[in-house]
Formats: C-alpha cells, sequence, structure tokens
C-alpha cells in the first residue's frame, strides 16, 4: 500500500538534536488485523498538532513512521471479533498513538474506538471530527464533570484557544450543555469563527483576561478548558477560577506548575489525552466509539457541525507538508483535512 512518512536526520557534520525530513512516500504491506480491528480504506484524513509534535520527537536512524490520527474511509475487512461493523460501512476514527497512523491507503483501527460517518458529512468533514470530538468531549464531560444534557445549565467555561480544532468543538458542545461560554480569540477572522459556533462572549487573549471578564460581570468562573498553552496560562488559571472549580488542560506542560496556587480555592486540576484509554488498553476502552456514535447522532440531528474549514486536496506529501507547515504558523481555523490520493 502507498503510505506516507516522517523521519529524521542529524545535520551534516553537527552535533544538535535531528531536523525533520521532507515527508515522502513509501510502500508498505497491508496492516495485520487483530481480533477487534477493522481494515479500513482511508478516504480522507485530517491534522493536528500531535502529527507535527510525533515528527518532531523522531530521532536520526528512527524507523519512518507513518503520522496522522484522524481519518474517515471504508471498512473492507474486519477481524474475528468485531461485532459493531462490517465490510461496506462509512467509518471515523483517531486511531491509537502507539500504532501506525493514517497517512496511508490502509488503516487498522479498533472497532471500540471507531464511529460510523454521519450521514450527510463528506470524507474530509468526517475525518476532521474524531479527534478533536473525543478531546472536547472527554476534556468537558468526564474531566470536568459537566452534564451533556444541561444538568449544568447557567454554569460559566472558559475556553483558552476557542478558534482551534478542539475549541471549536468544545464550544458547540458547551453550548448544547446550557453552559455560558466565553472563548478566547484575538484576529477579527478568529473571533468571528468563534462567535458564529455559539460563544456567548469572545475574549482578546492579547489583553489581560481579568479585566474583560469584569467588564462582563464575572469575577471568576466555574470551569476552566485549556486548549491552548498551560504555561502562559497557569497564574491566569489560579486567579480566575471559582473556588472549587476545576480546570483542564491538553497541552502539556514545559516547567513545573505550582499547584499550590489551586489549593486554597480546593480547585482541581486535570489533564486530557484522547489516547489514554487505546494507549494502557483501559476497561472502558469502548467509550471512545459510544461518544463517536453521540457526536454523529448530534451532527445529524443539526446540533453540531464538523469544523472543517481548510480542504487542501489529495493525500500527497506536499499537501501534507503543506498542512503540518500550516499548523505550525498556530493561526490556523477550526480543522485541515485532505481528501482522496493523488
Amino acid at each position: 500500500m502507498r503510505a506516507i512518512v516522517a523521519e529524521s536526520a542529524a545535520a551534516s557534520g553537527l552535533e544538535v538534536a535531528p531536523i525533520p525530513l521532507p515527508l515522502r512516500e513509501i510502500e508498505l504491506p497491508l496492516p495485520e488485523l487483530r481480533p477487534h480491528d477493522l481494515l479500513v480504506r482511508v478516504e480522507a484524513v485530517a491534522v493536528n498538532p500531535v502529527d507535527t509534535k510525533v515528527r518532531a520527537s523522531l530521532a536520526a536512524g528512527d524507523t519512518p513512521r507513518v503520522l496522522g490520527w484522524d481519518a474517515a474511509g471504508r471498512v473492507e475487512a474486519v477481524g474475528a471479533a468485531v461485532q459493531r461493523f462490517r465490510p461496506g460501512d462509512a467509518v471515523m476514527a483517531a486511531g491509537d498513538i502507539t500504532r501506525p497512523g493514517c497517512n496511508a491507503q490502509w488503516l487498522a483501527v479498533d472497532e471500540r474506538i471507531t464511529g460510523r460517518r454521519p450521514t450527510g458529512c463528506s470524507w474530509a468533514e468526517a475525518a476532521a471530527l474524531p479527534l478533536t470530538g473525543l478531546t472536547a468531549w472527554e476534556a468537558l464531560f468526564e474531566r470536568l464533570g459537566l452534564d451533556p444534557e444541561g444538568a449544568d445549565t447557567g454554569r460559566s467555561l472558559l475556553i483558552l484557544g476557542g478558534a482551534g480544532g478542539v475549541g471549536s468543538l468544545a464550544i458547540q458542545l458547551a453550548r448544547r450543555a446550557g453552559l455560558l461560554v466565553l472563548a478566547t480569540a484575538s484576529r477579527p477572522e478568529s473571533a468571528a469563527w468563534v462567535r458564529q459556533l455559539g460563544a456567548d462572549h469572545v475574549l482578546d487573549h492579547s489583553r489581560e483576561l481579568a479585566p474583560q471578564l469584569l467588564a462582563l460581570g464575572l469575577e471568576s468562573v466555574d470551569r476552566i478548558a485549556n486548549f491552548a498553552d498551560t504555561d502562559a496560562y497557569w497564574d491566569v488559571m489560579a486567579d480566575l477560577i471559582r473556588p472549587q472549580g476545576a480546570i483542564v488542560a491538553i497541552v502539556g506542560n514545559r516547567a513545573p506548575l505550582d499547584l499550590d496556587r489551586l489549593k486554597s480555592k480546593s480547585a482541581s486540576f486535570h489533564w486530557e489525552f484522547m489516547f489514554t484509554r487505546a494507549r494502557y488498553g483501559t476497561p472502558d476502552l469502548a467509550r471512545q466509539g459510544e461518544i463517536l456514535e453521540r457526536l454523529a447522532d448530534r451532527i445529524e440531528a443539526g446540533e453540531l457541525r464538523s469544523c472543517l474549514q481548510t480542504d487542501l486536496g489529495a493525500i500527497t506529501p506536499d499537501n501534507l507538508e503543506r498542512a503540518h507547515t500550516l499548523l505550525g504558523t498556530g493561526r490556523s481555523i477550526g480543522k485541515i483535512a485532505l481528501s482522496g490520493w493523488g
């Protein structure tokens, strides 16, 4: 099968960290199926910051790595223990970071972390959903303990990084749950995007957040979801979180976090890592398949939309390079996808 891989090489004659080589296409054998696996013919992929982070972590001499953890495609074969899907089904999945990714013609993925492609979604629109949808759902409703069906109506949620892929899904899910949604954005186009998705208020993250909240009549917020930079916002979050509130973050810290800042408020801090269940084979692994089905239900009901904003065309090394470069600017809005094999 055709596969697009990443690798690194040391700079010639210099004792420095490995540098990425251009993405390239190679031929690989079809993946072998485990009992719960689906063999999926990949029709579209989306890119995420995890792609560029894994790429940057590759060392000189490492085996070339198939990146990509967001895909939509059609089931071609199933493992012996598969129950939910059959050949011909259209599906979407984020996959498992410990296994080869989806930047290949064929993907082996556990059915328990797979969902159906929502009716009415294109391949690219579906590929843009799984990783960010799972991350946003787990962050809000499992880590922060909010209720997706409205039991927490009126509670305030501050979303840091509202225009990114995860933030874009989280805004919609939070509004559907009846929360007061405050999302950060600074550029006119990103501010317009988060308003379009349903944010009640947009805060400019290039300015201090506390005065902007005070102008809205809020001294603190019930929950904070940080989808941007944990270190940069740590002190701000500690100041703004309400006593007995909760914070969730998805970006790893570069320096130690001073958890004592939260002690007097009895506030909790949570990490969200979408790959945890698959990586450790947790007993509730199938929960991710259930979440993807709930997301599909909401899209089909018109309560949620894919956050695809940029379709770069066919799945080729050059187009994936363009996608990685765009991600690296930190200025992309929503999700970036590619569809079809060039």
